[in-house]
């Protein structure tokens, strides 16, 4: 990485404190201090309960995003004097300090965060609810402290990598620029860009993720650019002439600013051929508005003609994988009316998604938690810990867990199985497991029908490039099965948890009753 891109990574670590976090946080753990206990050892899981649903349709999977930048600033997090002030001048509505002294002599230990251990599913992995995606474990005050700011870094970049790679995937090979710098939220852009990328984006036009990210940024040019050279007498033509003199081996041009067909494209053509004529090849052309379905069709037949079949067609514009999906299948009828192939028109066409990409347009929220499932008792016994609601979806799975994928002899991932840390997962030919929320629903895996077993919760790992991480993410998608990846209705992937942990849960809930 070089040192620009180092100094806008970190600059992104340093964007959130040590008090990034709810007040709440601050409540519990002050209690935890007074009361003795905040030493005791303790374990929380994030998870998320549900895939995002669009209204119409719900995903059939998610993607995981977020570890690395969390252990960067879990790595480099620090209570100095100002955050002590800071919390000192608190008072109540009667006067009193809202922190006494105690909590913040605890709080200002300089190893306050040390000693954590987190344990995780790799970033870019498909995941599904109810899986343990980050496992914390440490003194439990600490660990009640990490809650806020480690939703905050793993929910919005998911929801943006599942929604980028759901965008992706209806592409069908086409690229897909993310282009939401603008619509995204001021704090959290830059990772939503870091989750599209994940996702399979193959770019940004945010130059500093770019930079920081180890791509090259994208861009073409605003109907702006056209229309000042029109208001200055030089007219469309001469704008994409000085757009081309700027950038001759970059040269995309949008060409909706008049009309696309009558004057955009015949006008790039003209200064496609004098880039040509020095020794130059376009890039593209740029559709933003109208019926791009019919203009690309008809785009693609002007190029053609003028002996530029290579030229890429860039469609923005609203876009999203069911518009996406519209447009590829309004483009073979198209063509068809025209006489053409559809095939090269799709494999010329690159997407830029901007606002229903970074904004997750549908479902603007992930619905990722952290719960306590395990503390050290009065002895220094593990003790598992449950959470009663008359919602089964909402009684988390208790104690330490592991989680393994589960492929069959095709190589397709056909479960998720959740088990206790101390478990193998299939003992048995037959294997009883059970839904993660319905008492009674269960079902039998034959260890024969399972070709190969991989366990998911490891403890993470630094370094990995963003392109690597996008490998992991394709890969995983790959081994699902085409219903579960379907945009509309997909199957439900199925993720199922132990008899050893069924039993377990069941039993503190009787207790706990």
């Amino acid at each position: 990485m070089t040192s620009l891109a180092s100094a806008i990574t970190g600059r992104w670590v340093q964007t959130r404190g040590p008090l990034f976090t709810d007040m709440y946080e601050l409540a519990m753990a002050q209690v935890y201090v007074t009361q003795g206990i905040s030493e005791r050892a303790a374990q929380f899981d994030h998870f998320f309960r549900s895939t995002p649903d669009y209204g119409t349709h719900q995903a059939g999977y998610c993607v995981s995003a977020g570890l690395e930048p969390f252990m960067g600033w879990l790595g480099g997090l620090r209570i100095d004097d100002s955050h002590i002030e800071a919390l000192a001048a608190m008072t109540s509505p009667t006067g009193t300090p809202v922190f006494g002294t105690e909590f913040l002599d605890w709080l200002a230990a300089p190893d306050r965060f040390e000693g954590i251990e987190v344990r995780a599913i790799a970033e870019g992995r498909v995941v599904h609810p109810h899986i343990p995606i980050v496992t914390v474990t440490g003194p439990l005050a600490v660990c009640q402290l990490l809650e806020t700011s480690l939703l905050n870094h793993f929910n919005y970049p998911t929801l943006i990598a599942t929604k980028a790679a759901r965008v992706v995937r209806s592409a069908r090979g086409g690229r897909v620029l993310e282009f939401g710098m603008r619509r995204g939220p001021a704090t959290g852009v830059n990772e939503g860009i870091r989750g599209a990328l994940i996702g399979g984006c193959v770019s940004t036009s945010n130059v500093e993720a770019a930079i920081a990210l180890g791509r090259q940024p994208i861009g073409t040019h605003a109907h702006s650019l056209v229309q000042a050279y029109m208001a200055i007498g030089d007219g469309e033509l001469g704008a994409f002439r000085a757009m081309a003199q700027a950038a001759p081996d970059e040269c995309i041009l949008l060409v909706d600013t008049v009309d696309t067909l009558a004057s955009g494209v015949p006008n790039a053509i003209t200064v496609f051929d004098e880039l040509r004529a020095d020794g130059h090849e376009p890039v593209g052309v740029r559709l933003d508005s109208g019926d791009l379905a019919y203009l690309a069709v008809q785009t693609a037949k002007l190029l053609d003609a003028a002996g530029y079949p290579g030229v890429s067609i860039v469609l923005s514009s609203d876009l999203d994988e069911l518009n996406i999906w519209q447009i590829l299948t309004q483009i073979a009828d198209e063509a068809e009316r025209e006489g053409m192939d559809p095939n090269p028109i799709r494999q010329r066409l690159v997407y830029g998604v901007g606002t229903r990409l970074i904004t997750s347009h549908g479902s603007g929220a992930l619905n990722g938690v952290y719960k306590l499932v395990g503390i050290e008792d009065e002895h220094g016994e593990w003790t598992p810990a449950i959470k009663i609601s008359e919602d089964p979806g909402k009684i988390p799975l208790p104690g330490r867990k592991a989680v393994w994928r589960l492929y069959d002899h095709r190589d397709v991932a056909i479960v998720d199985l959740i088990g206790l840390s101390d478990e193998e997962p299939l003992p048995l030919d037959e294997n009883v497991v059970h839904h993660p929320n319905h008492s009674g629903v269960n079902q039998i895996i034959r260890r024969a029908d399972i070709a190969r077993v991989e366990p998911l919760l490891v403890t993470p790992e630094s370094g990995a490039s963003i392109d690597e991480l996008a490998a992991r993410c394709a890969t995983d998608l790959d081994h699902l099965d085409p219903g579960v990846r379907r945009l509309v209705n997909p199957h439900r992937y199925h993720v199922s948890i132990t008899d050893e942990l069924h039993k377990l849960r069941a039993d503190l809930v009787t207790r706990a009753k």
